[in-house]
């Protein structure tokens, strides 16, 4: 899957003049000038102040997956840690989803709708195909005066969407915005392929941010790409030819829609075990700090193995890893801020923890940031 920005042509209009979410800023690590782009930096001048989530009522378990395709809930929870997945039905909308999960950050923030400058959403399942931001925005309440726009980097979506608020929220005018991911991949997965159709479920979580000069809680970041490695896991175009009758031979062109989730999965369990670690060190040098000063790290739940993986790698111990993949599978940019919604709520992560999050996934693209919460 291609990793691109959706704009409403109003937000493409404001943001021309803006600083790049991503400018290379203090880059410690080395580019290419090729397929492979990143940046890093240090804190941002905002930090976050409520988290929500929502997921749809119905589960399909792995024991129900038994009678779809050949396989067993042994096989699956021993190998992606998932024992179930929340789906959209049929008539259901992920917008819905979205402003569910928005609203109940604000409500935790305790600021009023009209007070948010901005809304991204994090998806790459939108209702709309031209974007689902304004509506979302506009149900949660906001008028006129919000910017919204969706941006679309797959897993890495929420991760992106943050940097990218704060880069606005620092110095930028705003003061307070809403980051929502947001993704419904089961209306993309192909039921009849064991490999992936085990893995998706549907989600959203949010996550408000305010600015904050003095008292951070971005405290670094950093992010990067690879095209050269989109054939690993992608949700291609497939058009079909139409005619047009235009005068002379007529015109064809393509009618579209897209197929389904391909994933090379042994290649994906590669590159995510082996730039997710680099990355979030990266983040943690950007923010002065070492894995010693983390007290929860939270990745983009994608299958147990990474998570377990990437941990000893960093030599951290698995009690400090958050994980919610055993109820709701890999819910791509909604999997970051619905598990750190749980652990929230839950009393694990409290006021003044710091968080290290990753996401990681289809574009090539992956990216971390350093969280100190609320």
């Amino acid at each position: 899957m291609k990793t691109f920005c959706h704009w409403s042509l109003c937000s493409l209009a404001f943001l021309v003049g803006s600083v790049s979410a991503f400018a290379p800023q203090n880059s410690k690590a080395p580019v290419s000038t090729t397929t492979q782009l990143g940046a890093s930096a240090g804190a941002l001048g905002c930090r976050p102040i409520g988290i929500g989530s929502a997921a749809p009522k119905h589960v399909v378990t792995n024991v129900d997956l038994e009678k779809v395709v050949e396989t067993s809930d042994e096989w699956i929870r021993t190998r992606t840690g998932i024992s179930k997945r929340h789906l959209l039905l049929d008539g259901e909308d992920l917008r819905s989803l979205g402003a569910e999960a928005a609203k109940n950050a604000i409500d935790m923030a305790g600021i009023k709708v009209e007070d948010i400058d901005l809304v991204i959403v994090a998806t790459s399942s939108a209702d709309d195909m031209f974007g689902d931001a304004p509506s979302i925005a506009q149900e949660i309440g906001c008028g006129t005066n919000t910017v919204a726009f969706d941006l679309t980097a797959a897993c890495s979506g929420f991760l992106f969407s943050t940097v990218t608020a704060g880069k606005f929220l620092s110095g930028g005018g705003f003061k307070n915005a809403v980051v929502i991911g947001a993704d419904a991949l089961s209306r993309w997965v192909d039921w009849d392929d064991r490999n992936t159709c085990i893995l998706f479920g549907d989600g959203a979580g949010a996550m408000v941010l305010t600015t904050d000069e003095d008292s951070p809680g971005i405290l670094g970041y950093a992010a990067h790409s690879n095209g050269g490695g989109y054939q690993d896991l992608k949700l291609g175009y497939e058009g079909s030819p139409r005619h047009v009758a235009t005068p002379g031979e007529g015109t064809t062109v393509s009618s579209g829609s897209f197929g389904k989730i391909g994933m090379n999965g042994k290649e994906v369990y590669k590159f995510a075990t082996r730039e997710v670690p680099a990355v979030l060190q990266e983040a943690l040098d950007s923010a002065g700090m070492t894995i010693d000063d983390v007290d929860h790290l939270l990745l983009h739940q994608a299958n147990i193995r990474i998570m377990e993986t990437v941990a000893k790698r960093l030599g951290i111990s698995m009690d400090k890893v958050i994980a919610n993949l055993d109820e709701y599978g890999n819910t791509s940019a909604a999997s970051i801020p619905l598990a750190f919604d749980e652990a929230v709520r839950s009393g694990r992560v409290k006021n003044g923890d710091v968080v290290a999050c990753a996401g990681f996934g289809a574009g090539l693209s992956w990216g971390a940031a350093i969280f100190k919460w609320n």
